[in-house]
């Protein structure tokens, strides 16, 4: 049975760094700790050291291990540690100039520069990193684009003017000329832009549809493809996903089991498992969500920040095994954080 501690009853320091000592051991070698290896950093005797370690895991921050006689964090003993004895780790000047370059490049939109950090950080921690976006209705057209493609192919772009681009191909019916198509566009851009993205179908229907019916043959064909790509725009702008390293959890030892490499990777095909991610529980800065927490997987933590910038919102957020470089990940994440907010404020 779990030990409670009484009231006024804590973990004294020697205990806190015994307990840091194997969390951060075991992070970095995934093999249990044993009490001599730990005589010489602590300074104690090894019979003091077996003392600690079962009162800690008696408090339920440390747990046996089948095959070895040693240690190895628990859930609740990862969570002490965050939350009491982590320091973030900060970014290297390689490493800072690195996310600063995606930051500092005007021309990126926001969308792309944040799908651009994700695959760093994937890169940097080895684990997986997510994005999860979303637009807000602050969103207006700032411009539509008909570009032809080799024959009968073109591809139409949709810009906003809080940076936002999609772009779809068509491939246009026989007898339509593409000389009418961008006749048309031209007629939206007249008198959409600075229309918000959520208002552009209703009135492309009943502002643009009439013009275009008196100015161009075939313009049912014509309205269409440009009611689609709004539409499809519209559902898109509205909430994005884009996942980063998703095998390189798998090169974790936690994943040397056929069936546990089926289930995460199933997981991470199933969008709306991933989505919950996003969900917003109020909280500023770095969150961390150890295990059953994550609500993902309980043998995973996620780490999560927000942002909310140029009129879109969402979260970035990294996960590995429970046994994650804690310190290294909210040290980047803080970063990322302050760098993003201090884009804001500069606008």
């Amino acid at each position: 049975m779990m030990r409670v501690l009484k009231e006024g009853e804590s973990v004294n320091e020697r205990q806190e760094r015994l307990l840091k000592e194997i969390v951060e051991s075991y992070i970095a070698t995934a093999k249990p700790v044993g009490s001599k290896s730990l005589c010489q950093k602590l300074k104690c005797s090894s019979a003091t050291i077996r003392n600690e370690m079962a009162f800690l895991e008696e408090l339920g921050y440390l747990e046996k291990n089948h095959i070895s006689s040693g240690r190895i964090p628990s859930e609740n003993g990862y969570k002490y540690y965050v939350a009491n004895l982590m320091q973030p780790k900060e970014l290297s000047d390689k490493e800072t100039r690195k996310l600063q370059t995606i930051f500092k490049n005007h021309e990126l939109a926001l969308s792309d520069a944040i799908e651009a950090c994700v695959e760093i950080i994937s890169e940097m921690t080895n684990y997986t990193s997510v994005m999860l976006g979303k637009n807000s209705e602050e969103n207006a057209l700032q411009q539509v684009s008909v570009i032809p493609l080799k024959e009968s192919h073109l591809v139409a772009i949709v810009c906003t003017d809080k940076g936002i681009v999609q772009n779809k191909q068509f491939t246009l019916p026989r007898g339509i000329e593409i000389a009418e198509v961008v006749k048309a566009c031209e007629i939206i851009n007249k008198m959409l832009i600075g229309t918000p993205i959520n208002e552009v179908s209703e009135r492309l229907e009943y502002e643009i549809k009439p013009i275009i019916a008196d100015k161009i043959e075939q313009y049912e064909t014509i309205y269409s493809i440009f009611s689609k790509t709004f539409s499809d725009f519209a559902n898109k702008a509205s909430e994005t996903v884009h996942v980063s390293g998703k095998n390189l959890l798998l090169q974790e030892p936690e994943y040397n089991d056929v069936d546990e490499i089926r289930k995460i990777m199933s997981k991470f095909e199933d969008n709306s498992l991933i989505e919950k991610i996003d969900q917003n529980d109020g909280k500023d800065g770095v969150n961390i969500y150890i295990g059953k927490d994550s609500e993902f997987d309980p043998n995973v933590t996620v780490i999560k920040t927000t942002y909310h910038k140029n009129g879109s919102e969402g979260t970035i957020a990294i996960i590995g095994p429970k046994r994650m470089e804690y310190d290294r990940v909210v040290g980047l994440l803080s970063f990322i954080n302050k760098e993003l907010n201090k884009e804001s404020k500069n606008e």
